[in-house]
């Protein structure tokens, strides 16, 4: 049976992408996500004490189950240029955008909560689809040569996106990213006393990744970088919360989330022209999530206030940035990149996170939320994060809620990230000098075309519904 729920939690969040606070989700469901993502002092429902603060449960009891469903838009844009006479002797400056073709995505989660009136003990289990990431940049078609390499009249430099250029043109060709991850959980909170609870969960993590190209892998002289197909690892972490309720209008509320241990996807791959590549391994961790918050309460009105800290910095697979170095060609002189990305090279995070709940009845409450996160893409290394365009800064959400009975409640949410200013660096080349030329890690470590471009930004809405059920 374990195995089953398993199977099925996996298919719900395999089809579902949600790229808002770095690649984290912001919340979940709809109660926590239109207050903005803020639960850790204030826990209107179960579902946002699960993700935020596992103590928080504790201000729960009965049996109950929470299903939520929703539909998620993005729209990211993909500009790059290269200056003149880059293409060849002559050639004028050549800049272009492209939009994201990639579609709408499906957001799922499922928890049941147990406890009993008057215990110290509360318990709940969950799956959650808590990070993702997902582009399909088409390749561009406005080529200055055509497939025989003539030149191509109708060639327009004013509209042609570099970055998307075949790869036997120097660019990615089609760019296309395909990452969730699901994190399945079991939940404990024990109250100390009539103020004071602590929570502890573990979870199994299962996260699934598809790229083409695929830029942590060395590219062929002839085939280019490779293509992957969906590859999966299994990872492994806790969360610790502490939670205060003053029973007057005073809430309080802490926790850490460890950072989530993945082992290696082992990429299977073939190049475009259908001929295999060698199998390559990459890590990529879930960095570790130190969450804040206060609450407010009285007897219409709720406020909520989070703060975290994301430590990207010190996840593997987000540590490194630049190029992998090959080994074998390293001298004491000059070290020579392989043209493999090392690492995203993501800044640490902080997120911003408030939300108001207003009860217009005591069975029909009212919500706003709003999101600011600090952008953890550096312009130097956008051309890194082509994949995975996870540049929304600030996000607002309207919400509602209608008790339909003593056992059934719908919640329903809105969201809208803004396009905000986006990140914007240069384009990047692993190989600058020329042929049997050494590499000068000193004065251009990335690899940085003078006068080049490279830069994306995306906005985002949201609609979501969530159904609990009380079986008591």
């Amino acid at each position: 049976m374990i195995k089953q729920v398993f199977t099925v939690c996996i298919l719900l969040v395999s089809i579902s992408i949600f790229s808002q606070s770095g690649h984290i989700m912001q919340g979940v469901g709809a109660v926590n996500m239109s207050m903005g993502g803020a639960a850790t002092a204030q826990p209107l429902d179960f579902n946002g004490a699960i993700l935020w603060n596992p103590a928080g449960i504790s201000k729960f009891s009965g049996k109950e189950i929470s299903l939520s469903v929703g539909a998620f838009f993005a729209k990211p844009t993909l500009k790059s240029s290269i200056p003149a006479n880059m293409m060849f002797a002559g050639s004028p400056e050549v800049t272009g955008s492209t939009d994201d073709v990639k579609g709408t995505s499906i957001l799922p989660a499922i928890s049941f909560l147990w406890g009993k009136e008057g215990s110290k003990h509360t318990f709940a289990a969950s799956a959650f689809g808590i990070s993702g990431f997902g582009v399909d940049f088409p390749q561009e078609t406005n080529l200055p040569v055509d497939a025989s390499g003539n030149p191509n009249p109708n060639w327009n430099p004013n509209d042609s996106n570099p970055i998307l250029y075949p790869q036997n043109m120097r660019g990615f060709g089609n760019v296309v990213s395909d990452y969730m991850m699901l994190q399945i959980s079991l939940t404990y909170a024990y109250q100390l006393s009539d103020k004071v609870s602590l929570g502890f969960q573990p979870n199994l993590d299962y996260e699934a990744i598809q790229l083409t190209p695929n830029p942590t892998t060395a590219p062929s002289q002839t085939a280019g970088y490779p293509e992957t197909s969906k590859t999966s690892a299994i990872g492994y972490g806790a969360q610790f919360g502490i939670f205060y309720d003053s029973g007057k209008l005073l809430k309080l509320g802490a926790s850490y989330k460890t950072e989530q241990f993945f082992g290696a996807y082992d990429f299977d791959q073939k190049y475009l022209d259908g001929t295999d590549a060698p199998n390559t391994e990459f890590t990529m961790n879930y960095p570790a999530i130190w969450s804040v918050g206060m609450g407010l309460s009285g007897k219409k009105i709720d406020f909520a206030l989070d703060f975290r800290y994301v430590d990207y910095k010190n996840t593997k697979g987000f540590v490194k940035k630049g190029w992998a170095i090959d080994t074998d060609a390293t001298s004491s002189s000059f070290n020579f990149p392989t043209g493999a990305v090392s690492g995203f090279g993501w800044d640490s995070m902080t997120i911003l996170s408030a939300g108001l709940q207003y009860k217009i009845k005591d069975n029909l409450p009212i919500r706003f939320g709003y999101t600011h996160n600090s952008m953890p893409i550096q312009d130097k290394l956008a051309f890194y994060s082509v994949s995975a365009t996870a540049v929304v800064q600030d996000a607002a959400q309207m919400g509602l809620g209608y008790a339909i009975n003593d056992k059934f409640e719908l919640n329903i949410v809105y969201h809208k990230g803004f396009r905000g200013k986006g990140v914007k660096g240069t384009l990047l080349n692993p190989t600058p000098q020329p042929m049997g030329g050494p590499w000068d890690a000193t004065t251009n470590p990335l690899g940085v075309i003078p006068n080049s471009s490279v830069s994306y930004d995306m906005d985002t809405s949201m609609i979501q519904f969530t159904l609990n059920y009380k079986l008591n």
